[in-house]
């Protein structure tokens, strides 16, 4: 197994506790982090090794990057494992799945990257890599499913582990947020380029928002201390009821009425507390014109992805005003329920038992002749 980011360690070992239990004398190797050491993966080197992001970044390091790919793909062909699985990371993986297969191994990639969406010819490679997809999403195996790719969709984890019902009394009291009036939450991403370009726009949002309803409060979970300093920064000057909390960001959505939330995968934790939402996104306008040519699919919005059809407001690039998010996201504090009648479905759609559902998946493979 070859987990490439902390994500991937967290279903790297859930997975493995599934494995497990169905087959107590498992042993693992490959790479992954504490969690994944913690279920007895003996890792090859530390995970951090492995997270990079960025093109800049990646391009710095890509010498080392081949480097061990080359000594762990010996390795791997040494040690002749049942089956290798590449947990999400799929510039480094589906590489390493490639010639594992080639040699004999049997290959799973748990995390689909998003082919679906742009670069659909590496289509191509994933079905040449893999003898198996797992994917977290039902559309993507249906994508695969087009393409002639073996897949089984196993659902997510975070549905499993997301209660349907979040007490939000008990949220906002451990939060120290009003009992009484509504609670907007703001996630404008945990990226310091995130923030820098959608702080200033959801705090100008919340203030209009609070003009028009003087009883909403605010709350804003911070990623970590320095994107805290950067809002903090932000929001000098500003009179705003806004409370800023380090982390939690579970415990500010089910506290909330409602989102004003960056596109990306925080729109999924929101759906999954059922808490209405706008989607707001701003990259820089060059990348913007390139991944418009580029990108097949008609939503940005992970929530409209998997509702097939546009279940929540998403405001990108030059459509994202603070006055057009405040306009989208008032009427949700009266009226969200036709957003959360679709979150609940989709959630009850992705509540799979996704770790026993891989392993079983996996087993499978490995058993057949």
């Amino acid at each position: 197994m070859v987990a490439g980011e902390a994500s991937g360690d967290i279903l790297g070992a859930g997975l493995m506790q599934a494995l497990r239990k169905r087959c107590p004398d498992v042993e693992f190797i490959g790479v992954g982090g504490k969690r994944m050491e913690a279920e007895g993966l003996q890792s090859s080197f530390p995970l951090e090794r492995l997270a990079v992001m960025g093109l800049v970044e990646v391009l710095g390091r890509l010498p080392e990057l081949l480097a061990r790919r080359r000594r762990l793909t010996a390795e791997l062909i040494a040690a002749r494992p049942d089956v290798f699985i590449g947990i999400d990371a799929p510039d480094f993986n589906l590489g390493l799945e490639l010639r594992l297969r080639r040699a004999g191994i049997r290959t799973v990639h748990y995390v689909s990257p998003s082919v679906w969406a742009w670069r659909q010819k590496r289509v191509l490679k994933i079905r040449e890599a893999c003898d198996l997809m797992l994917t977290l999403f039902p559309f993507e195996a249906r994508f695969y499913e087009e393409q002639g790719v073996p897949v089984r969709f196993v659902g997510h984890p975070l549905a499993d582990a997301i209660p349907f019902q979040a007490d939000r009394a008990l949220a906002r009291a451990e939060l120290g947020l009003p009992e009484q009036g509504a609670v907007v939450a703001l996630l404008p991403g945990s990226r310091g380029g995130e923030v820098a370009r959608l702080g200033e726009l959801f705090l100008e949002a919340a203030q209009r928002i609070h003009a028009k309803r003087p009883d909403v409060s605010f709350v804003l979970p911070c990623a970590s201390p320095e994107r805290r300093a950067q809002i903090e920064q932000m929001l000098a000057g500003r009179a705003l009821p806004l409370r800023l909390v380090d982390g939690r960001s579970h415990e500010a959505l089910a506290a909330c009425d409602a989102v004003l939330i960056a596109s990306g995968t925080a729109t999924l934790e929101a759906l999954l507390f059922k808490r209405p939402m706008v989607v707001g996104y701003r990259v820089a306008p060059m990348t913007y014109r390139i991944l418009r040519r580029l990108v097949k699919s008609p939503y940005v919005a992970l929530p409209n992805l998997l509702a097939q059809r546009l279940l929540v407001p998403e405001l990108l690039q030059d459509a994202a005003t603070p006055d057009a998010l405040a306009a989208a996201l008032l009427p949700l504090l009266d009226d969200g329920e036709p957003q959360v009648k679709g979150f609940d479905a989709i959630h009850r759609a992705l509540r799979q038992d996704a770790s026993v559902k891989a392993a079983e998946a996996i087993l499978t493979l490995v058993e057949r002749p």
